[in-house]
């Protein structure tokens, strides 16, 4: 992706052509019945260049999937795969519609990704602001919380509020969709209460002008911000807004398959990233990176982990061999700053000693943690980081499954219980013998 795709240049809309093969297995039918949907004119194609084989429109063998109600087939490694056109990983490297999403996210603002996500179109300039309506009641609500509480109850409770106020949330119309998501997204950031104000009010909203990482960034550390700063954050939004079906992103698209509106949907994905394996990881990542600064190196809290039976956190990935693509462009990135040197010093330290028992590479949840280090923010900042960009992506796949046949996410149960019938049990709850 270049500079050159300005607003409205319709990048990537030209129409998207299949081969045969690749055709065969979006329908999940053998190559022998692509062409005989051919000769009954349910699908058209073209001859492929250099005369070999037929080529398909992507958008006309997506509607033929939806009207045949094709299920799903089965990956190689024996997991459910569902369609997707938003996000491929392969080869260690990862692509939002085709482009590169490591050079997308370098490139442009958070807000221009989201809009590449949901349209594919590059909308340069774009901006998100927040409805004072619907502001207002996620500050109510989020305010009423105890103190205690961490940054991902305050953005679930404020997801609540803003469908509360949102009239038109059970609308699911393309137009109708991406204005809540645009509203959205702006009005969780500010609902957060900024660090070191008094009151939970959220403070200031920033003006309508403020790119969303400037908007962001008093809601996770008081440390003033420079502009390399803010690159660092508007480039880990972007690169954090999707990564095909991780289990947030599945558990969103089953709520938007049962025609969830996309507040609904948003809710399912927090609901799920707050696990441990998920989006909370970049949490325990932050602790061990602190850790090996006060200790003076990484190798006593590495021992320490692997000594009690813990994973080293930030280390390895199940989609990518390497180093996490991610990782590296933030490690790029924090690299030209001073004040992040002690910290990435330090993860590049748990790197190397961690690679003496296994070769495990950086991840992102590593990169997110030398961010938050650097910047004397609280341990779950990543996660709130991490939270507000996926969003974006929930939003996306969300659009894409309400194109798809309802309800097509019902797997079937393998029942282990005891075989009936059975007798009915007595007031103890006990079957009787």
């Amino acid at each position: 992706m270049t500079d050159q795709a300005g607003a409205g240049d319709g990048v990537g809309t030209a129409a998207h052509r299949l081969t045969t093969r690749e055709t065969a297995e979006r329908l999940g039918v053998k190559p022998e019945t692509v062409y005989a949907y051919v000769s009954r004119g349910q699908l058209s194609s073209n001859r492929a260049p250099g005369g070999r084989g037929s080529t398909f429109d992507a958008a006309e063998v997506d509607a033929l999937a939806r009207r045949t109600g094709r299920r799903e087939s089965a990956s190689p490694a024996g997991e459910l795969a569902f369609r997707t056109g938003i996000t491929l990983i392969e080869s260690d490297r990862y692509y939002f519609r085709g482009v590169d999403a490591a050079e997308l996210a370098r490139r442009h603002t958070y807000e221009e990704v989201a809009e590449w996500l949901w349209t594919g179109e590059l909308r340069t300039g774009t901006r998100f602001t927040a409805p004072s309506e619907a502001l207002a009641a996620a500050r109510r609500t989020v305010g009423a919380l105890p103190a205690h509480c961490g940054s991902t109850d305050r953005l679930r409770v404020a997801v609540v509020a803003a469908a509360a106020a949102d009239p038109l949330r059970f609308d699911l119309s393309r137009e109708a969709v991406l204005g809540s998501a645009r509203s959205l997204i702006p009005t969780l950031v500010a609902a957060l209460p900024t660090v070191g104000a008094d009151g939970v009010d959220g403070g200031a909203v920033a003006s309508a002008d403020a790119g969303l990482a400037r908007q962001l960034w008093p809601k996770i550390t008081a440390r003033p911000a420079d502009e390399a700063s803010l690159d660092v954050l508007d480039t880990a939004l972007g690169l954090l807004i999707d990564h095909d079906l991780a289990a947030s992103t599945l558990a969103a698209r089953v709520a938007a398959s049962a025609r969830a509106h996309p507040y609904a949907v948003v809710s399912a994905g927090l609901g799920v990233l707050e696990g441990p394996l998920h989006g909370a990881a970049s949490g325990l990542a932050h602790r061990m990176l602190a850790e090996a600064l006060e200790r003076g190196g990484a190798a006593p809290v590495v021992a320490d982990h692997l000594r009690t039976g813990r994973r080293v956190p930030g280390l390895g990935h199940r989609l990518y061999t390497g180093e996490d693509p991610r990782a590296t462009t933030l490690f790029a990135l924090l690299a030209k700053i001073p004040r992040a040197a002690p910290a990435l010093a330090a993860a590049r330290d748990v790197v190397a000693t961690t690679a003496r028992h296994a070769p495990l590479h950086a991840n992102v949840d590593l990169a997110l943690a030398v961010l938050s280090v650097s910047w004397d923010m609280a341990a779950e900042s990543g996660e709130t980081v991490f939270a507000i960009s996926r969003t974006a992506g929930w939003i996306a796949h969300a659009l894409e499954e309400y194109g798809e046949r309802p309800l097509r996410m019902r797997p079937i149960g393998q029942y282990t219980g005891p075989r009936p019938p059975r007798p009915l049990p007595d007031a103890t709850g006990t079957p009787p013998q």
